[in-house]
C-alpha cells in the first residue's frame, strides 16, 4: 500500500500499520491516522484518491470476531463473544463461519444471503429458538454444512431446509416431535453423528417422549397419521353435535305446538257456522 502512495505527487508515505493487510481490516477505525499522514500540496482531489487506497473496500471484519485466510479460503472466527445476533459484517469471501457458543436466539430473514462462497455454518451452543423460512436464502447451492445442535429449537419450518444440500446436526434439542419434524427428518441429509441425539421432548404419543425419533419411526411409528385420526375424530363429533342440535330444535318444536293445542281446543269443523246462522235467524 505504501508503494502504491508513492505515486501519488505531494503525499508522504502512510506506515505500514495504517495500510498493510491486516490493517486493511481496521481500516475504518484508523482513517484518522490515514489523514494526517497525507499532505496535499496540489489538489484536493489528489489527496481524496490517494485517500481512497487506505479504504479495505469488502474485507473488514466484524470486530468481535477474528478473519484468517488459508489457500485463498477466508474463515471467520466468532466463538465465544456473547453475541446476541448473527454479525451484519461479515465478509463477502467467508467460508467457513464458526458462531459458537454464543448467546444467538434466533435466525432472521436472509441472514446470509451476501455470503455466496459460504460452506460451513457453526450456530451450535447458542439459544436459537425461531428460525425463519428464508433464514439461509443464498447459501443453498453452496452450503456443505450447518451445525444447529445444543439450541433450544423445537420446530423448523421445513421450507428453511428442505432446500440445503448441507450436513446437518440436528441433536440435543427439545424437540416437539410431529408428522411436520418427521417429514423434514425424512427428505433432510443427517450427520451419522447427530441422529441418535434427536429426541422428543414432548410428542402426540406419551410413549415416544425421551426416546430418539428415528429410532421410534425405523419401529414404524408414524406422527403423521396421529393428526388426521384427530381431525377425523374432531369432524365427526361436530358432525353429530350439529345434527343433534337440529333434532332437539325440532322436537322442542313438536312439543310447544301440542302444548298450544292442548291449552286452547279448538271449535269441531262447521260449529262456527252454525252458530252464526242461528244468531242470524234470532
Amino acid at each position: 500500500m505504501a508503494e502504491a502512495l508513492q505515486g501519488c505527487p505531494g503525499t508522504l508515505l502512510v506506515p505500514r500499520s495504517c495500510c498493510h493487510a491486516r490493517g486493511a481490516a481496521r481500516g475504518r477505525a484508523q482513517l484518522p491516522a490515514c489523514r494526517m499522514t497525507l499532505t496535499s500540496t496540489s489538489s484536493m482531489a489528489q489527496a481524496f484518491f490517494c485517500l481512497l487506497l487506505c479504504i479495505p473496500w469488502g474485507s473488514s471484519c466484524p470486530p468481535s470476531c477474528q478473519c484468517t485466510e488459508r489457500a485463498g479460503a477466508k474463515a471467520v472466527l466468532c466463538s465465544s463473544q456473547h453475541l446476541q445476533e448473527i454479525p451484519k459484517d461479515i465478509p463477502r469471501d467467508a467460508v467457513l463461519l464458526k458462531l459458537d457458543p454464543n448467546s444467538i436466539t434466533s435466525i432472521p430473514s436472509n441472514a446470509f444471503r451476501h455470503l455466496s462462497r459460504l460452506q460451513e455454518i457453526d450456530l451450535s451452543r447458542n439459544a436459537i429458538e425461531h428460525i425463519d423460512r428464508a433464514a439461509f436464502r443464498g447459501v443453498a447451492a453452496g452450503l456443505r454444512s450447518l451445525d444447529l445442535s445444543g439450541n433450544r429449537i423445537r420446530s423448523i419450518p421445513k421450507e428453511a431446509l428442505l432446500a440445503l444440500r448441507a450436513e446437518l446436526r440436528l441433536a440435543n434439542n427439545p424437540w416437539r416431535c410431529g408428522c411436520a419434524l418427521q417429514e423434514l427428518l425424512g427428505a433432510a441429509r443427517l450427520h451419522p453423528d447427530s441422529v441418535r441425539d434427536i429426541t422428543c421432548h414432548t410428542a402426540p404419543r406419551h410413549e415416544l417422549v425421551g426416546k430418539p425419533l428415528l429410532q421410534a419411526l425405523g419401529s414404524g411409528a408414524n406422527l403423521c397419521s396421529v393428526p388426521r385420526r384427530s381431525t377425523d375424530v374432531a369432524t365427526l363429533l361436530a358432525v353429530f353435535g350439529w345434527f343433534a342440535m337440529l333434532a332437539a330444535y325440532v322436537m322442542g318444536y313438536v312439543r310447544h305446538n301440542r302444548e298450544r293445542s292442548r291449552g286452547h281446543p279448538r271449535a269441531p269443523p262447521g260449529t262456527r257456522e252454525r252458530a252464526e246462522s242461528a244468531s242470524t235467524a234470532l
